[in-house]
């Protein structure tokens, strides 16, 4: 398995209840895939550089997790059909190049 981090933001619009619950949805679809989630960090409501689809904000999460290639691309497919998700971006933390000492 590899280690990947997704951010995602949800729409704005979307109530606390069900926004905490589409978090928690999310989080399961690669758990049911036979991965694992690390951590998940809510970095919250932030406006948007440029509007997106008319909208000038938008909630921003941020989950780091372990999982095989079918999970990903499992997660990947939700997340595009999604319509609460405005943008979505995974990477594989595995391919960064480590961080070089200073001098």
């Amino acid at each position: 398995m590899s280690k990947y981090e997704v951010m995602y933001i949800i729409n704005a619009n979307v109530e606390e209840d069900k926004r905490a619950a589409l978090i928690g949805q999310l989080g399961s679809i690669i758990t049911n895939e036979g991965g694992k989630v690390t951590g998940t960090d809510e970095w919250g409501l932030r406006d948007f550089a440029y509007e997106i689809d008319d909208m000038t904000k938008g909630y921003y999460v941020v989950v780091t997790f372990e999982a095989g290639n079918d999970a990903v691309n499992e997660f990947d497919r939700l997340m595009r059909i999604n319509p609460s998700v405005v943008r979505y971006m995974i990477v594989n933390v595995d391919d960064r190049p480590e961080p070089k000492e200073g001098k």
